[in-house]
């Protein structure tokens, strides 16, 4: 099977909801990462075969196939560049990651760009549900899988939960590895770890114009005992908006080229797809499918967890990465290195080319080989990605 190779990856800093990204468009902010990577890597717009973009909340500003309009906004790219908008909830930009390798693979494209976006500012989380069900018009929730599932509301807050409980974790556990989030965030940032990665976007400001080049949700004064008073999302829970990811608006992009197009563009790889999976469990717990996933991804790769040098578990809910350090028995030093969505934020659709650009820039710091990635999904579905830096 032939190869699949990155030749870069970028992203946007993520901006809090309502905060320094809440002026751009969605079709904008993906049009931007889109432009910034052809322009890196110098690659000829025309060359792009397809564009695949991640995208959780497919209305307003982000409805009518927000991929295709994101490209019709680039300097670079332009009309005879098809897109697709796919929707795997947490997981959809990784997984336009995953269709551009396998697309490459394949061998019937050369040249593809996977990417994800999301404005959790102008799109909310839910309202696309919400305002159909508002207006009389429905719910996703059918006769037939009212049947199967009686009773049942899919909801990650209660999955979050299910999988604190279920694993023997306590507040105070979550709440500590949220403090880590946002000092290996802080550290980072302060070392200048994420700049290779971001693009900065112009951005008004009290004092005129500026550029958004950090992200905007790192606490640098986190403290254990300020995490620990955020209130419950649940009476007798351990969930807090402080032990959670952060609502966030952003954008990412990744190039994916077959080795023929190595040659004929004059490229230079960063990375190799050595391994995609994807599997599905549990929709009521859902957040757990990570851990299984990557069970499977490794026995498929022919590696063993201790040939990871770094691993990205999005950090949806601190229990998430919690539980799948203590299922699959990783070394915690890996995980996360510098910091993750309950610091950095996760811009939904965005987050799955986000951490590839974060991963494969901290192989590149620490010299290592391998990276894993994946993420938990809503309706129990987890991506595990693994990359070979070059």
């Amino acid at each position: 099977m032939a190869g699949a190779y990155i030749v870069d990856a970028v992203r946007t800093a993520g901006g809090k909801r309502g905060g320094k990204l809440a002026g751009w468009h969605p079709v904008d902010m993906g049009a931007a990462v889109l432009d910034a990577l052809v322009e890196r890597t110098g690659i000829d717009g025309g060359a792009v075969e397809d564009v695949i973009m991640g995208c959780v909340m497919q209305g307003g500003q982000q409805s009518f196939q927000v991929g295709r309009n994101a490209v019709l906004a680039t300097k670079h790219l332009g009309e005879r560049t098809p897109a697709v908008t796919i929707d795997r909830q947490c997981g959809s930009s990784q997984q336009s990651m995953q269709f551009a390798a396998q697309a490459v693979m394949s061998g019937t494209q050369d040249v593809v760009i996977a990417a994800g976006v999301e404005s959790m500012t102008r799109v909310p989380m839910g309202t696309t549900g919400a305002f159909h069900a508002k207006e009389g018009l429905g719910t996703y929730k059918s006769p037939g899988l009212e049947a199967k599932y009686p009773g049942v509301h899919w909801s990650q807050f209660m999955g979050a939960e299910m999988l604190v409980k279920k694993h023997g974790f306590s507040k105070d556990d979550l709440d500590r590895f949220a403090l880590a989030s946002h000092q290996k965030a802080k550290a980072a940032t302060e070392a200048g770890r994420f700049d290779s990665e971001i693009v900065p976007l112009e951005i008004e400001t009290p004092d005129g114009p500026d550029l958004h080049r950090a992200d905007e949700g790192i606490r640098f004064d986190a403290t254990l005992e300020g995490i620990a008073g955020v209130k419950l999302l649940q009476e007798g829970g351990a969930i807090t908006a402080a032990n959670a990811s952060q609502i966030c608006d952003g954008a990412s992009a990744v190039l994916i080229v077959s080795e023929q197009a190595l040659k004929e563009h004059s490229l230079t790889p960063i990375g190799r797809i050595h391994n995609v999976t994807v599997t599905a469990g549990d929709p009521v717990i859902m957040l757990e499918e990570p851990l299984f996933a990557t069970d499977r991804a490794l026995k498929r790769a022919g590696l063993r967890i201790e040939d990871i040098d770094l691993y990205e578990v999005n950090e949806a809910f601190a229990p998430v990465p919690l539980a799948w350090l203590k299922h699959v028995g990783a070394d915690p030093e890996k995980l996360n290195v510098h910091g993750g969505a309950i610091a950095l934020g996760h811009p939904l659709g965005a987050s799955g080319t986000k951490l590839m650009a974060t991963l494969l820039n901290a192989l590149k710091a620490r010299g290592g080989r391998y990276g894993l990635q994946t993420m938990c999904e809503g309706g129990g579905v987890a991506n595990v990605t693994i990359v070979e830096r070059l």
